[in-house]
């Protein structure tokens, strides 16, 4: 069957799925949307314990990577993440999902080179390149501010 350029366009434009773009966005914003005021209410609950805002903040990220790690062991956070997509990426419960998932995936192969190693095999990237630009940034914006 021969087909001009134009039937084959139209041919796999019908053949192709659907994008459901719009559902993924509307899904990342409410999943992410609802870790970050889940977030916020641990943080309001500190705060009313009487931290400061500082160590509630901080009190607040250890509390989140460490309920991502534990709900990433129980086998809920990838459940979340395929319903939620991009939006449990996003927060600092991604990051702790990243690392516990590749830790358990490889804890076969030893506290050391499975679990240890392979940790960073995702989020060492991420470390290198985060610090690195704010190494970068920082220095831009000292150079700035010299001058002007």
């Amino acid at each position: 069957m021969k087909m001009t350029q134009q039937q084959y366009k139209q041919f796999t434009h019908q053949k192709a799925p659907k994008s459901g773009i719009v559902k993924n966005c509307a899904y990342a914003f409410l999943v992410g949307g609802a870790i970050c005021a889940a977030g916020q209410a641990i943080k309001n609950l500190y705060l009313g314990w009487g931290l400061e805002e500082k160590a509630a903040a901080s009190a607040l990220s250890a509390t989140l990577v460490i309920l991502a790690a534990i709900l990433t062991g129980a086998g809920v956070y990838g459940k979340l993440a395929r319903v939620g997509g991009a939006g449990t990426l996003v927060p600092i419960t991604g990051f702790s999902n990243a690392m516990t998932a590749a830790a358990m995936e490889f804890r076969t192969e030893g506290l050391i080179t499975g679990v240890g190693v392979k940790m960073f095999s995702i989020t060492g990237p991420v470390i290198v390149y985060g610090v690195s630009a704010s190494i970068i940034y920082g220095i831009i914006y000292y150079l700035v501010r010299l001058w002007s």
